[in-house]
């Protein structure tokens, strides 16, 4: 019997009531498919009801205020990139994360007696995917909470088509209410739910590295065999790509409305790269006892191992101690000798996290590509241009 066909099937994505609600309003099916369908509905909810009232209040367009609406590039941006972005990422980790899962049992990771136990972390993950009590708290948390903190916090302080402020407090106009009453709500929460996501991953992999994993000191992966993790960090591609298009957008209103600069936010980008890559690649971090312990146990045996095998090699060919008729050209242990060199070398570089150097690097990239546009804020296109181009000849 296929032991892996009776584990329940991990998804971080497919459960819990808005999953449940995308199947009961046919805006998803189980395999969560129809994105196209998701993605409309939530800019005809967010933002296209802006769009008509700002444009029945005359603040659209125009100088009729500060801010018009089609000119709030944070709100542009934000309904109209970051939040496709954030519905893209569920359909990217539902179909990238489950062969993942899949390879601890591929791989043999597992042994037989701790399969109950990596059966029980994937259903505790399932149960608290699928809580209903967890969705409402954040819902709970995004109105007396998040939109306070927009309010107060990410409003610019000017005359706009979401309103004025008085006395130090946001006169919403029509169609500020509805933002604040919808569009920041849905977006703060879909964006707080992958909050959530990464804490049941983080929670799922901190269980399965209490198992005593059958790791392998001489894998090729150079970590033990769960090199496959860090493949997963790619699928929260678009998670990162809508985090910085948020902040982007900020970035730029408060740069073309409120006279800040680009080199302003400096810690924010940096403090933004930070908390993102320790947001994704952190939950792996869990196995770095495991991983450390393994290359030290495998460094000692193999060392041994090495130790005896140059041993008898210095013996049998540096002291006389191979038969007068076996030819040196050709002999199968010198090659066994640089084979085995080569074994060590892996086992010596073998990582305590599992992923590599070049994966920081590329989702730090991917989360600051949002931000590249601003640079023509400090130097001209044409300057830009001229400057790679010497770089480039």
């Amino acid at each position: 019997m296929n032991t892996a066909a009776l584990t329940p099937e991990f998804s971080l994505v497919v459960g819990g009531p808005l999953y449940q609600l995308w199947r009961g309003t046919r805006l998803a099916d189980d395999a969560l498919r129809l994105l196209r369908r998701r993605i409309l509905a939530i800019v005809l909810l967010a933002w296209a009801p802006l769009l008509l009232l700002s444009i029945a209040e005359g603040h659209a367009w125009g100088d009729g205020v500060r801010l018009p609406f089609l000119y709030d590039v944070e709100v542009q941006v934000r309904l109209l990139i970051a939040v496709p972005l954030l519905v893209l990422a569920e359909t990217f980790v539902h179909h990238r994360m489950q062969p993942v899962v899949r390879q601890f049992l591929d791989r043999g990771l597992i042994p037989d007696a701790a399969r109950p136990q990596f059966d029980a972390a994937i259903a505790s993950a399932i149960r608290l995917r699928n809580s209903a009590a967890a969705e409402v708290l954040l819902i709970a948390f995004v109105y007396f909470v998040g939109v306070r903190l927009w309010r107060t916090e990410v409003a610019l302080d000017v005359t706009s088509w979401y309103g004025s402020t008085a006395q130090g407090r946001l006169q919403p106009s029509l169609a500020g209410w509805w933002l604040g009453l919808v569009s920041v709500p849905l977006f703060q929460f879909l964006f707080l739910r992958w909050y959530l996501r990464l804490f049941i991953w983080t929670r799922f992999l901190w269980q399965v590295s209490q198992i005593d994993l059958r790791l392998v000191p001489m894998h090729p992966d150079r970590a033990g065999g769960l090199g496959f993790l860090g493949a997963v960090a790619y699928a929260f591609s678009p998670l990162l790509l809508a985090q910085g298009t948020m902040l982007s957008g900020m970035m730029a209103n408060q740069i073309f409305y409120a006279g800040a600069t680009l080199l302003a936010f400096r810690v924010h980008l940096v403090g933004l790269v930070a908390v993102l890559l320790f947001a994704i690649l952190g939950p792996m971090l869990v196995f770095a006892p495991k991983l450390a312990a393994a290359k030290r146990a495998g460094l000692r045996e193999y060392g041994a191992l090495a130790q005896r095998y140059v041993r008898e090699f210095d013996g049998k060919w540096l002291r006389g101690g191979a038969p007068a008729d076996e030819p040196l050209i050709g002999a199968a242990d010198i090659q066994s000798l640089a084979d085995l060199g080569n074994s060590f070398e892996v086992v010596n570089g073998m990582r305590w996290v599992p992923f590599a150097g070049q994966t920081v690097l590329q989702l730090a990239i991917t989360t600051l590509l949002p931000v590249l546009p601003l640079m023509l804020t400090m130097i001209s296109l044409e300057e830009l241009l001229n400057q790679l181009l010497k770089v480039v000849f």
